[in-house]
């Protein structure tokens, strides 16, 4: 039975809704709570990533923190990239994980970036940012 008022309920496979996705993604909660306690307010821009850099890594000493706040930075790093650098979009692998997609086709798991940078510091936000918006 079709009924035309309720229209197609089913979805194409693979069909996400980008900006949905996009705020999703952006939202960040606890990476923003740990910089607006240090003053840094979250703007999405380059100049905020450089900023994040600067922060004292006090987060460190707990390990659920830690993955926690890892995760944010990366989702922050992607929307920053999304907003500035033409051609940027989120995508999502086979395995759920969310990347970064280039109009060149190139792909970066800027998540694993987050976590590389919240337990290390290495590589630094805004230096990652440099070199996909260079790609």
């Amino acid at each position: 039975m079709k009924i035309p008022f309720l229209g197609n309920r089913r979805e194409e496979p693979g069909a996400h809704d980008a900006e949905g996705i996009a705020e999703l993604l952006a939202e960040c909660e606890l990476l923003r709570h740990q910089a607006a306690r240090s003053g840094v307010q979250l703007d999405d821009t380059v100049a905020s990533l450089e900023d994040l850099d600067q922060l004292v890594p006090r987060w460190r000493d707990d390990a659920e923190v830690l993955e926690w706040l890892g995760n944010d930075a990366g989702l922050y790093l992607g929307t920053v990239i999304v907003r500035t650098v033409p051609g940027a979009v989120w995508g999502i692998r086979a395995d759920g994980q969310p990347v970064i997609r280039l109009a060149s086709g190139r792909e970066f798991d800027v998540v694993a970036d987050g976590h590389d940078w919240a337990a290390s510091g290495v590589p630094e936000l805004s230096q990652v940012y440099g070199e996909v918006a260079e790609a």
